[in-house]
């Protein structure tokens, strides 16, 4: 069964794709919470039901002459194509307005919308009030994002450093990590721990090998 996470990140990673930048943008799940401002508000009804905030941090990335129409009708391509991950249905009208409510809701997966240089220009709350069915042995309608592509990390351990630790920093140094060796490793989807692995060595390159889907991500 599809997660309701892969659903949500779909619906990011289509988002980010048809967004009007001079640079490929990509949807990073968000660790912060609640908005700052006004953002563009939209509902989508139908096989599956969602709701939409994308609070755009900075008008000035999107290149698509249009800078003097409001940011919800500049926004429309890129939600309409967002929601081609839900099957059929209909777009309600997008509209500017406070939407803290859908950032601080538990239930919605918040996402930094991140150019190139690591600059966050936006920020996207997406939350599935109603699964799309799927039909029995079909792969449901996210055959149509099929080609987004999505980022895929594996992280092997973290830690924390005060700034004076991390100014210190230089080659040779040994930085100690979270776990222990041998542990698993933590494969992510667009920053959502999906499954765990092991680092193996194939052809002279690093590669992971899945050795558990985590049950906490499927619906």
């Amino acid at each position: 069964m599809t997660s309701t996470t892969a659903y949500e990140s779909a619906v990011a990673a289509a988002f980010a794709a048809r967004l009007p930048t001079a640079a490929p943008v990509t949807a990073r799940a968000s660790q912060a919470s609640g908005d700052t401002g006004d953002a563009v508000v939209v509902q989508f009804v139908g096989e599956a039901g969602a709701q939409l905030a994308v609070q755009l941090l900075d008008p000035d990335a999107l290149i698509d002459g249009l800078a003097g129409r409001p940011v919800a009708d500049r926004l429309l391509d890129a939600l309409e194509a967002a929601v081609t991950a839900l099957g059929p249905g209909v777009l309600g009208e997008a509209a500017t307005g406070d939407a803290s409510a859908l950032f601080a809701d538990p239930h919605a997966q918040l996402f930094d919308l991140v150019d190139e240089g690591e600059r966050t220009i936006g920020r996207l709350a997406v939350r599935i009030t109603h699964r799309p069915a799927r039909p029995a042995g079909g792969d449901g309608r996210l055959h149509r994002i099929a080609g987004v592509e999505m980022e895929l990390t594996v992280e092997i351990g973290r830690t924390r450093m005060a700034v004076r630790d991390v100014l210190d920093l230089e080659p040779g140094r040994i930085v100690e990590l979270d776990r222990s060796a041998g542990a698993p490793a933590d494969v992510k989807l667009n920053g959502r721990t999906i499954a765990h692995g092991e680092v193996v060595v194939v052809d002279q390159d690093y590669a992971v090998r899945i050795t558990r889907i985590l049950e906490n991500v499927e619906a």
